[in-house]
């Protein structure tokens, strides 16, 4: 599980063999979250959130979104673009 970003104490995580669509697992503080990556529009979407609260939320998605382009790229290094 390659960690493609780290801020503000947490990390950003692809698996390896995980599916479609593009999407990254945000890990720490003993909690996880699951935001999937929305190119087209150019957002994240919460998919799965395992005990962050929604100001930490909110936190994660403006820093996704702020590094969107680089997690696509990253997510297709690993999983190609098919």
């Amino acid at each position: 599980m390659p960690t493609v970003l780290r801020f503000g104490g947490l990390r950003v995580v692809v698996f390896l063999n995980d599916h479609k669509p593009a999407h990254v697992h945000v890990i720490g503080r003993g909690h996880e979250a699951v935001f999937e990556l929305n190119g087209r529009n150019g957002t994240v979407t919460l998919r799965e959130n395992y005990g962050f609260t929604r100001r930490e939320i909110a936190a994660i998605e403006r820093a996704l979104i702020s590094n969107l382009a680089e997690l696509l790229a990253e997510w297709e290094r690993i999983h190609g673009t098919e």
